[in-house]
């Protein structure tokens, strides 16, 4: 089985690739993933930071960054990424006419996940954002036999059906042997617009998950309709509004992702 596995290899150019993933679907990694992206520009603008939407059938990158032109190719033939934000993209809904539906089999599903990681010029890149789609499936295992992944981020709403499936795929990387960063506990809870306390909406506790795989919860984002509406706007709340609790929130965890990337590099 070990001779028919493919062999990890590096993408050229990009430093460090980071995983957004979660076995449930619409717990908000697309949103987690964008903003994780453009948080980690602000904070550090002289780095070079990239976002690849590795979601075949659901690519939501190019509303959530407001890009739709179809990709530049090189003399190469490599894609050039579109940029906005200073954050470098690249997603399949870039190269499909917009609300087309993709219909194909598993094959072809990873020969246009071999196009995205192979095929695209990223020039340099310090930090590679990888937005995964739902589940523990061949995408995911395709990314881990063929790319180093310097650690994956779980993002998961505060409920037991959320909660249930992601450690599934937690412990998925664990077997695997990619490092968890930590989870982002999404949708937490909503403000009170009278007295501003927060009110649980699911009651689960996200930190036992994290006790029990050995790892932390990295930040809870609450559930706020300004995160929803910048992000259908193609603009991240980070960047509608840098000043507000929400985009504070998400910076912070940016600081964090950088802390873990840093402790790597110094051993």
């Amino acid at each position: 089985m070990a001779r028919g596995l493919p062999k990890v290899k590096p993408i050229t150019g990009v430093k460090h690739i980071v995983l957004v993933a979660s076995g449930k679907g619409g717990v908000g990694k697309s949103t987690t993933a964008v903003n994780l992206a453009t948080s980690l520009k602000l904070i550090q603008p002289e780095k070079n930071i990239g976002l690849l939407d590795t979601d075949v059938f659901g690519p939501s990158i190019p509303l959530m960054m407001n890009l739709h032109d179809t990709p530049f190719l090189t003399k190469d033939n490599l894609m050039e990424p579109l940029v906005n934000y200073g954050v470098k993209c690249m997603s399949m809904g870039f190269l499909i006419a917009e609300g087309a539906p993709v219909i194909w089999r598993g094959l072809m599903v990873m020969q246009a996940l071999e196009k995205l990681l192979r095929q695209v010029y990223w020039d340099s890149i310090d930090y590679l954002i990888v937005d995964t789609p739902p589940g523990t499936g061949d995408t995911h295992l395709s990314l881990v036999q063929n790319i180093p992944i310097s650690g994956v981020i779980l993002v998961t709403t505060p409920q037991s059906a959320a909660i249930e499936v992601t450690k599934r795929g937690a412990v998925m990387f664990q077997k695997l042997k990619v490092p968890i960063i930590g989870i982002i506990e999404n949708m937490s809870g909503v403000k009170c617009p009278t007295c501003s306390s927060n009110i649980e909406l699911f009651g689960k506790d996200v930190s036992a998950l994290a006790k029990e795989i050995g790892t932390e919860v990295l930040q809870k984002i609450p559930l706020q309709q300004e995160i929803t509406t910048s992000s259908d706007k193609g603009v991240p709340i980070v960047i509608a509004r840098p000043d507000c609790e929400e985009a504070i929130a998400f910076r912070n965890f940016g600081k964090k992702v950088i802390e873990f990337i840093e402790n790597i590099e110094n051993g």
